[in-house]
């Protein structure tokens, strides 16, 4: 086990202690407050020493600390203060004030941080010992360097999805189908959107993909939007430990209903749509302009999510979108009409279908979507005419005993694929039997439209062991008889013994 996640894990282990009889929906917000609360004290504290040691600065000046992008903290809020007072009974209220502090001095945090420590149901004296427990940095220059919280913080959102099964995966996209989009995407310089954010998970993968690739992380732009008030303040949060400077609106809001950015055009979109939503309230859009492919239905929000990021696609844009396996074929008159006419349209560009056992919220089996506005411009293959299919159930690993990961291989081989097939890599294009197939438009048609990879992958070509077939057959035949002899033999002996302890046969 990794030095990392022997870290992760024992920080999980102390905020745990605080659960007590919380939910774990309301203790998710107790315990990553209190790891941004150590993290924005950590990068001041470090910055406040480094000044003291300066003839000419005043490590009081807020000023000093914004042109370092380090968050201004009140003297209340530092943990040092914290700590001091830990074990005092009113640490929550402290704890409190702290955050409220916060959110005073730095007006991209406002009405964001948790403000619940002094409620009667969390354990004061457990609080207290937690902040005891957190005596190792975790937002000094060294630790933000490695994204030391970065890593926590994603693995405390992933236990929290785990704790709570449903209701955890609506703010939590598992890491590695996030990754896999992005390297797909390859989102290094543009406008970044996600209509339906959750924690920010695309977001955060979309600037590691830059750093990664020695490009610079203002060369995009982050957009997004999320209806739950909570998932929205638990991005923000995700966001700013990260230095993300990320345009979520003022607000939560409904992307259907109040489009916080409605004269945006997106280079890239990368969303995770809850699946298969029903009451999203589509009877009130009957005639809305984003449904130029035909009206959705009411009664599942798939293809509304379709057509609104179709038509927030920049001219060159391209969108990755996770959607439940059953949007590939569904043949509702409205939703196979819309389906035709993307498909007419020379939209869709790839399907691919995942392996079961990857979301922590659901069973449901799902697929990537990727929509684009201009096959031809997004390659040097010319790519009009035809929709590269991808099935890549047969890949993945068990990472816990009911959780399934991609490997990095696993990500490297599809995206690998599919940029070889846009002409965007070195490597050339072939289709693969049982894992990848390009197929042109008048192969969907015969297909009634149907998007499901295995009907145009076909199956995996197996191995020729040179074995000639008749040779096959008399091995075959011999192994049957051998069995046959054995059954009855077996059958014989059964007869003798029950007929000799009475028994009629």
């Amino acid at each position: 086990m990794s030095e990392n996640i022997k870290l992760e894990e024992r920080l999980w282990k102390m905020a745990d202690k605080l659960r007590g009889s919380m939910d774990s929906s309301e203790y998710k917000h107790v315990a990553l407050g209190l790891l941004f609360l150590k993290y924005v004290s950590d990068s001041f504290e470090e910055l406040h020493g480094q000044l003291q040691e300066e003839e000419y600065a005043d490590p009081e000046d807020k000023d000093e600390y914004l042109a370092e992008n380090v968050f201004w903290v009140p003297k209340v809020a530092r943990w040092s203060y914290i700590k001091d007072n830990a074990k005092r009974p009113e640490i929550g209220q402290i704890i409190d004030e702290a955050m409220i502090a916060i959110e005073k001095e730095n007006a991209s945090l406002q009405g964001v941080l948790p403000k619940n420590y002094a409620r009667p149901d969390l354990d004061k004296t457990r609080l207290g010992e937690t902040i005891d427990m957190f005596s190792f940095k975790v937002g000094d220059k060294e630790s933000r360097s490695s994204d030391v919280l970065g890593r926590v913080y994603e693995y405390f959102l992933s236990k929290f999805a785990s704790a709570e099964g449903k209701g955890g995966g609506e703010f939590y996209t598992p890491k590695s189908v996030v990754k896999l989009l992005v390297e797909m995407l390859e989102p290094y310089k543009g406008r970044v959107y996600d209509p339906c954010c959750g924690s920010g998970g695309m977001f955060v993968q979309s600037e590691r993909f830059v750093e990664e690739h020695q490009g610079k992380l203002g060369d995009i732009a982050v957009y997004g939007q999320e209806s739950n008030p909570t998932t929205w303040k638990l991005a923000k949060m995700n966001l700013a430990i990260r230095g993300i400077d990320a345009n979520l609106g003022a607000q939560n809001a409904d992307t259907f209903h109040n489009d916080l950015h409605k004269r945006l055009k997106a280079d890239y979109i990368l969303a995770n749509p809850p699946f298969n939503i029903s009451d999203w309230g589509g009877e009130r859009l009957q005639d809305d302009l984003r449904w130029k492919y035909g009206t959705p239905p009411t009664g599942n929000a798939n293809y509304a999510w379709l057509q609104h990021m179709v038509s927030k696609l920049a001219p060159t844009g391209t969108a990755g979108i996770v959607l439940a396996n059953g949007s590939m074929s569904t043949n509702t008159s409205s939703e196979l009409e819309i389906r035709k006419n993307l498909i007419e349209e020379d939209l869709v560009e790839c399907i691919v279908t995942l392996p079961g056992q990857l979301f922590y919220s659901t069973q449901i089996p799902v697929c990537l979507w990727f929509i684009t506005k201009n096959k031809k411009k997004n390659g040097k293959r010319e790519r009009s005419g035809e929709i590269l299919f991808i099935d890549a159930r047969n890949l993945g690993h068990m990472a816990t005993r009911t959780l399934k990961e991609f490997s990095q291989e696993d990500i490297q081989k599809v995206a690998t694929t599919y940029h070889a097939w846009r002409g965007t890599k070195e490597e050339t294009y072939e289709d693969i039997a049982g894992f990848c197939k390009a197929a042109n438009l008048e192969e969907v048609r015969e297909h009634d439209y149907i998007l499901t990879p295995g009907r145009y992958v076909g199956l995996e070509a197996e191995e020729d062991d040179a074995i000639p077939f008749e040779e096959k057959m008399e091995r075959l035949t011999r192994e049957l008889s051998a069995r046959f002899k054995e059954s009855k033999k077996l059958e014989d002996q059964i007869r003798e013994v029950l007929g000799g302890i009475g028994y009629e046969v």
